[in-house]
């Protein structure tokens, strides 16, 4: 389901302007014997990009469940989360439909635990592991928040990334 019922209820009131919501990112990662640990993404389906596993969290659900749910519910597959890596404020989206969003993003690292990706709901239109060595072009945030997982830093990431 692309825009949860709550929030298409915020959309009657306010219609396409900002909305502040929280999100998740869950980088999924999976080890393999003798090869390039993988990554599991999905290509969306409202503009043909591959990202990680992305969502919005449901009122008083907590971040690092929604990002497992979200998972399941896109991609078919079950994962745990291993950790909290990075939190930080989107830049303003415009949706495709003209809606204009926020996030207020918590980037978790999380582990493979079963099931084959393939796309679970409309929001994607593919789901697939790809080696770490081996990404598709996707947009530098998404990126970055893979690197960050892949890192496993001890702390938690606050704010953007600095610009090199």
């Amino acid at each position: 389901m692309p825009i949860p019922p709550y929030v298409s209820h915020l959309r009657t009131m306010v219609g396409r302007e900002l909305l502040w919501m929280p999100g998740v990112t869950a980088v999924v990662l999976r080890a393999v014997e003798g090869g390039s640990d993988e990554v599991l993404l999905v290509k969306r389906s409202d503009n043909g990009a591959w990202t990680p596993v992305t969502g919005i969290v449901d009122p008083g659900e907590d971040p690092h469940v929604a990002a497992v749910r979200e998972v399941e519910e896109e991609a078919c597959v079950v994962a745990e989360v291993e950790r909290l890596v990075w939190v930080s404020a989107t830049a303003v989206v415009t949706h495709d439909n003209g809606d204009l969003g926020q996030y207020l993003d918590h980037t978790f690292r999380c582990r493979w635990i079963s099931g084959e990706p393939r796309p679970g709901d409309d929001e994607s239109t593919d789901a697939r592991w790809f080696p770490l060595d081996a990404l598709p072009q996707m947009r530098a945030v998404f990126l970055d928040r893979i690197a960050v997982a892949v890192d496993n830093p001890t702390d938690v990431r606050l704010g953007p990334l600095p610009v090199e």
